[in-house]
């Protein structure tokens, strides 16, 4: 028989004492300066606050041996630096109610908490002064100020952090890793303002320099994109606006790195705004892959919280289901504009030796007389020109190549409504080449382009039909789920019953299962249903059909009844018909990629097709 383990006994009376300054300080340290990038974030931020419009960041190993932070800004006086290093001293509180904070720091921690447990010098001078002033702080012992020379603004230094903390210095990750944490909160800086210009270096090599910027520059910059790649967003809801670029589809990464997220310009990683971008961006990009975006939410002081955490990355709504609402409409609509919102995806081209060529499809081919699109554009035979009949002699060389029966039409000539243009030729009986406006080069998958137009009509069609069809269950099945998740099943049993999901209550922890949609069958729906409860009792606001269970179950359904019931690669079109495929594609939202998350069209640039030739750089 094992025996019961033994714990040491406490002793007879444990006493309350009053914790010495310097012991209160190492904690508030660790709440505040979890590694170099936290501190580096607390420096930034006073310098963005002070009205710098210039701002220098020196790291050497990602922050752990030195840090470095020069700005241009209003600068300190002798009294205010010895005020700067003393906890909960800030010139950015000019009441006692934490409410109107209009500054990204307010708590007069991190001088202090950095002070505490590191070596900290602080060279400041002000406009009126003839000199600078200079304060040091090694491990909680303060040195007076003393003059110095140096500039107007504000220098700071924090060499040897956590020395006065071996513990928490022995948890440090490699100088590479805090270098990423560094890079990644400069960037997030960089973009909550673009006034002003920063550079920053790495161990004395620059990862970035920026100049002072517009919004969407700054955007374009930090994104690692150019500015008519980046879809504008600007929504109004009441007091409340969401504005910001966002990529395209076909943009993703693997992380969440890419997503930026400012609140009253303030850089923020809050979990419910990154589930309304996920929900957003679900219907057009690849499960497990993630949106590149920068994102700016302004909210009025009163309805808004920043001081849930001593990082100040975490906020509180007083109304999270109209933020949340906002952001999933906003992308939403910015995403639904189709291939006349912008976004086009340029084609980037390996060398000529590295390009891979598609196979030729069998012979024969299937000859295909119509498509099942809403519109087809009626065109004109025209009489047959040299150059279309050198073109259809080229097609009887080689099968792989179908001209458009038609003579082909000059840039200027075409419709600047239709930024797709006219399709000139089909290759390979897959994919469609077209002109567009500007005399760019269009290239369309033929499938993936239809496969989104039928699965866009599909979801219209479940989404103005209100319900889904029930499939009543020849035997009802009982469920058996943890008390609060079968609450919050039940809270919501009438917006599930509209989901063709109908339920009732089957006891404390239980529910009992009666009805099923009809498109999804009875396959695994217990999995489904204990899915659904998980995140309805995670968040009792969501709406049962937002849940990224139930979505993406249902549009799993719908992408594969658009995929069999699309048009094939290896059909050959006539030309009415690929321009119909235009037409409609240009109408459609998320038209720029299929419902697997890969792009439906290409463009190719002048300067593209100069690059392949030789013709430039």
């Amino acid at each position: 028989m094992t025996e019961a383990p033994s714990f040491p006994r406490p002793p007879s009376r444990p006493t309350i004492r009053r914790l010495s300054g310097h012991v209160i300080d190492l904690i508030a340290a660790g709440e505040v300066i979890e590694r170099p990038a936290a501190a580096l974030k607390e420096l930034v931020e006073n310098a963005i606050d002070s009205g710098a419009t210039r701002i220098v960041v020196a790291l050497r190993a990602g922050g752990t041996d030195r840090i470095d932070v020069t700005d241009n800004g209003c600068g300190m006086s002798p009294v205010e630096l010895e005020l700067a290093v003393e906890r909960h001293c800030t010139s950015k509180l000019q009441d006692d109610h934490l409410v109107q904070i209009r500054t990204l720091g307010f708590r007069g921690e991190a001088l202090p908490s950095i002070g505490a447990s590191a070596r900290l010098s602080i060279t400041s001078r002000t406009p009126e002064s003839d000199t600078a002033w200079c304060i040091r702080v090694d491990g909680g012992v303060i040195t007076p100020p003393q003059p110095a020379s140096g500039p107007v603004g504000t220098r700071i230094v924090v060499t040897d952090l956590f020395f006065a903390t071996p513990a928490r210095r022995k948890f440090l990750k490699s100088a590479r890793v805090e270098s990423g944490h560094a890079e990644s909160v400069m960037r997030r800086l960089a973009l909550s303002a673009p006034h002003c210009a920063m550079r920053v270096l790495l161990d004395d090599k620059v990862l970035f320099d920026l100049p002072e910027q517009s919004p969407i520059s700054r955007a374009a910059s930090i994104l690692d994109t150019t500015p008519d790649t980046l879809i504008p967003l600007d929504e109004q809801r009441g007091a409340v606006r969401l504005s910001g670029f966002a990529c395209g589809p076909a943009r993703t990464r693997a992380t969440g790195s890419g997503q930026f997220i400012l609140v009253n310009n303030r850089p923020v990683t809050d979990p419910m705004l990154r589930t309304a971008i996920r929900v957003a961006y679900r219907p057009v990009i690849e499960r497990g892959r993630f949106p590149v975006m920068a994102l700016h939410l302004k909210v009025p002081l009163e309805r808004l919280d920043v001081n849930v955490h001593p990082a100040k990355a975490e906020l509180r709504f007083a109304d999270e289901a109209e933020i949340r609402s906002l952001v999933i409409g906003g992308l939403g609509r910015a995403l639904g504009h189709g291939s006349k919102g912008g976004g086009g995806i340029h084609a980037s081209f390996a060398p000529r030796s590295s390009i891979v060529y598609p196979p030729r499809p069998p012979e024969p081919r299937e000859t295909v007389t119509s498509l099942p699109l809403q519109t087809t554009l009626p065109t004109a035979s025209a009489p047959q020109t040299p150059q279309a009949a050198s073109r259809q002699g080229f097609a009887e060389t080689d099968p792989a190549f179908a001209p458009a029966a038609r003579a082909p039409q000059q840039p200027e000539a075409l419709d600047p409504a239709f930024p797709l243009g006219a399709s000139i030729a089909q290759v390979f009986d897959t994919y469609i080449l077209a002109l567009a406006p500007d005399g760019d080069l269009i290239l369309v998958d033929q499938h993936a382009a239809h496969e989104r137009l039928t699965h866009e009509r599909l979801r219209e069609q479940y989404a103005s039909g209100g319900t889904l069809r029930a499939q009543a269950l020849l035997l009802p099945e009982v469920v058996d789920l943890p008390r609060r998740e079968a609450e919050a099943l039940m809270a919501r049993a009438e917006d599930l019953a509209k989901l063709g999901i109908d339920l009732e209550s089957f006891g404390p922890g239980s529910v009992l299962l009666r009805s099923v949609p009809a498109l999804l069958g009875a396959k695994d729906i217990q999995g489904l249903l204990k899915d659904v409860a998980d995140e309805l009792a995670g968040d009792p606001d969501l709406d049962a059909a937002n849940t990224g269970s139930f979505a993406h179950h249902l549009d799993a359904i719908l992408a594969r009844m658009a995929c069999h019931g699309s048009i094939r690669a290896g059909r050959r079109l006539k030309p009415e018909e690929m321009d119909a495929l235009l037409r409609e594609m240009e109408r459609t939202p998320r038209a720029n990629t299929c419902s697997h998350g890969r792009p439906t069209w290409l463009r190719l640039t002048r300067r593209e097709l100069e690059r392949l030739f030789g013709r430039v750089k």
